[in-house]
Parts: C-alpha cells; sequence; structure tokens
C-alpha cells in the first residue's frame, strides 16, 4: 500500500520532502507533481525500480526514461553538452521540456537508448525540492497509463488506481495533462519529437 503525503504546491514541507527522498533511496517507486503533469520516479542508480516503472507504464526498453536534474550542470555529468547546446538549454529550463542528448561513455546503457540520454530540469517547486533532497537525479517517466489518452493529474485518482503499485503518492494539488515537449539535440538541427506543454518559440521548429 502505497504512502499519501499531501505537500504545499510552492513551498513543499522539507519534513516529507526528506522522508519522499528517503522512500527512493530504499528502493521505492513514487508519484509525484511536476510543472507539466504527474510523474513516476526512482532513485538513478535502481534497476528493479526502473523494471517497475515500465511495468505500471506498459512500456519496454526500446521506450526513453528521463533522468529529472536539478540544473544544467548536472544534466552535463550526463550528456554531452555543446557551448550552443547549453546556451540553449539555460534560455528554457527549468521548464516543461524533455531533452535527447547524447549520452556521456561512462552513463550505464541501461539509462541510454542508441547512445542517447533523456534529460529534464522540472519548474515545479515540489520537483526541486524533491531532486535537491536527493542531491542526485531521478528516473522517470510521464504517468501515463496503458490504455489513457492523457496523464494522470490528480492525486487521488493515482491513488485510486495506483495504490498497490506504488511506494508513495505525493500530493501537490493538481497538475496539467499536457506532457512535456520533447526536442532531440542530437543533430545538427533541433527536432521536435512530441509537441508538448512546452513552446516550441525558441527553437524555430515546426510542430510534429
Amino acid at each position: 500500500m502505497a504512502q499519501y503525503f499531501v505537500v504545499h504546491p510552492t513551498h513543499p514541507q522539507r519534513r516529507l520532502i526528506r522522508q519522499a527522498a528517503d522512500i527512493v533511496r530504499s528502493g521505492g517507486l513514487i508519484a509525484y507533481p511536476t510543472d507539466s503533469c504527474y510523474a513516476l520516479g526512482c532513485e538513478r542508480a535502481n534497476a528493479k525500480g526502473a523494471e517497475r516503472l515500465r511495468r505500471v507504464r506498459g512500456i519496454d526498453e526500446r521506450h526513453h526514461l528521463t533522468l529529472m536534474c536539478r540544473d544544467i550542470r548536472e544534466i552535463a555529468r550526463y550528456a554531452i553538452v555543446d557551448d550552443a547546446q547549453f546556451k540553449l538549454l539555460k534560455s528554457v529550463t527549468p521548464g516543461s521540456y524533455t531533452f535527447i542528448l547524447r549520452a556521456r561513455r561512462e552513463v550505464p546503457r541501461r539509462l541510454t537508448r542508441r547512445k542517447t540520454i533523456g534529460v529534464r530540469v522540472p519548474g515545479h517547486a515540489v520537483a526541486h525540492a524533491l531532486l535537491s533532497e536527493l542531491d542526485e537525479p531521478m528516473l522517470s517517466t510521464t504517468l501515463l497509463l496503458p490504455g489513457d489518452e492523457t496523464p494522470l493529474s490528480d492525486a487521488a485518482e493515482i491513488r485510486a488506481r495506483l495504490e498497490r503499485q506504488l511506494d508513495l503518492i505525493v500530493d501537490g494539488g493538481v497538475c496539467g495533462t499536457e506532457p512535456s515537449t520533447i526536442i532531440d539535440l542530437t543533430e545538427e538541427l533541433p527536432r521536435v519529437l512530441r509537441a508538448g506543454k512546452g513552446s516550441l518559440a525558441p527553437f524555430a521548429v515546426e510542430p510534429v
């Protein structure tokens, strides 16, 4: 049975954030709010947690998972970021964007797909507080369940549907149902893989 924490959406209680981080560190799978919609998350090095995450989502290893990071410097520990990419990322993060970048050679293969990695800096106080408390990125994916057309946006509904499959639900209020925009930066020009909440204006690209 999942624990259920109600946290303030802009000023999350530090005690609850610490407890949430402890659950992640101990191998837990959690649902938490982001600036686009709710997401699933587990510790970066938790292979079993990643398997559980994929099972809940109904996705296989061909689907990119995302490293939720605190800032661009943390992204650069796992992905190759050149000067132009750094400038672009700095202009739109934190925000509702997921970027596909070339992974650094030392990144474990289970975190990559075709030598690329998905990274994101969420613009939500609860997500940021949790990442700061963990002091490392969290492996994550949009909480879109098999058969659903939109991600789950309400923690009470998440509890009703997934209470026995998660270890913690962090209720930070109602989120949206539009997932992050996914931008592929592995080629010379940015390429939109999914048009979502993040505006495409900074990238001078056409919607998919």
